[in-house]
């Protein structure tokens, strides 16, 4: 009797551990290469993106949404499919890949494909939305000539727009879009460049 209580109140137990909210994953969109403007190259070089780093609140899997009064809500039914810096670097490879079609785009680490010409580091501060009112990016970013160790160009950029959709599926497509549009600046800084191979 006391074998078939214990049996009962474990099948209980892993009943409940199952039972929790099914949990939607999401992916950042890449840009289309329909509604992007690509820069030809007069000569290809080899660009590496990467690394990409993230403060610790948006190390999680979970989506982070900035509420009123400081507070952040963190969503354990609706997350990231990958770690969010690896989302966000494979984003940007694609996207830069797609902007300038001229050059050959390595994502970091890339050693296994040899040395890049160029290296785009990024430091993302801020990479969410507020409810009924935003989405948010700024970051911090250098471009540095990967032979010389010269830093090329630098930038600081803060890019916000207004939130039209606060579910979940159009917060993150609000994201990719402003993703998309930091990738527009950073290409545009690389077209400016000039350097030493």
């Amino acid at each position: 009797m006391t074998r078939l209580l214990c049996l009962a109140v474990f099948a209980i137990v892993l009943t409940g551990c199952s039972s929790g909210p099914d949990v939607q994953f999401y992916v950042l969109e890449p840009l289309n290469s329909t509604n992007s403007t690509s820069v030809e190259a007069a000569k290809a070089h080899t660009i590496g993106i990467g690394p990409v780093s993230v403060p610790t609140l948006l190390e999680h899997r979970q989506i982070i949404t900035r509420l009123s009064n400081n507070a952040v809500q963190i969503s354990e039914s609706q997350q990231w499919a990958e770690p969010l810096p690896d989302n966000l670097q494979h984003t940007l490879t694609r996207n830069l890949a797609t902007l300038q079609p001229g050059h050959i785009i390595r994502s970091y680490p890339w050693d296994i494909h040899g040395m890049v010409d160029l290296q785009i580091v990024i430091d993302i501060i801020r990479f969410d939305t507020t409810p009924g009112k935003s989405a948010n990016l700024e970051a911090n970013w250098s471009i540095k000539n990967e032979k010389t160790h010269v830093i090329l160009k630098s930038g600081h950029t803060v890019i916000t727009h207004l939130l039209a959709d606060s579910s979940y599926p159009g917060s993150v497509r609000a994201l990719s879009k402003i993703l998309g549009e930091f990738s527009q600046s950073l290409s545009l800084a690389m077209q400016k460049l000039e350097f030493s191979h």
